[in-house]
């Protein structure tokens, strides 16, 4: 078998995964998995953003938040990551995931910072797809 030099083992790519359903993030992390990223979850945006807040730098690739959780919904806790001083907060790709697709939902998924808005239930390799062109 030949190999090439400098070849490397590809890192895992780490997603942040915040929904307040645990049925939710269970079924979102076990298609991830199978997908071969690696996930953390967060319960809601509150969470997500002491998540990110303490994590080393460029530590998660890609982060999904639903919106729509108490505590503190997406577009605010997306709004606090966007505003962390640190570099990654303001490049990671985020990915809404909401029950509604309505304009005012994209728009305001938009203005706070989040890339992409996607619905609930979701299509598994649409979302895989979407994932997938961020990284």
């Amino acid at each position: 078998m030949e190999r090439k030099l400098g070849d490397k083992a590809k890192k895992k790519q780490r997603i942040l995964l915040v929904d307040d359903e645990e049925l939710n993030r269970k079924l979102c992390e076990r298609i991830l998995i199978r997908e071969g990223f690696s996930v953390f979850e967060a319960e809601n945006g509150k969470e997500a953003m002491e998540l990110m807040a303490k994590s080393p730098l460029g530590h998660f690739d890609l982060i999904v938040m639903d919106i729509q959780m108490p505590e503190m919904n997406g577009y605010e806790a997306t709004k606090q990551i966007r505003s962390m001083d640190r570099e990654d907060a303001k490049k990671i790709p985020i990915i809404a995931l909401s029950a509604n697709d309505t304009e005012e939902d994209i728009r305001l998924s938009k203005e706070c910072g989040m890339n992409d808005h996607m619905v609930k239930p979701f299509n598994i390799p649409k979302i895989v797809d979407v994932i997938r062109s961020y990284l």
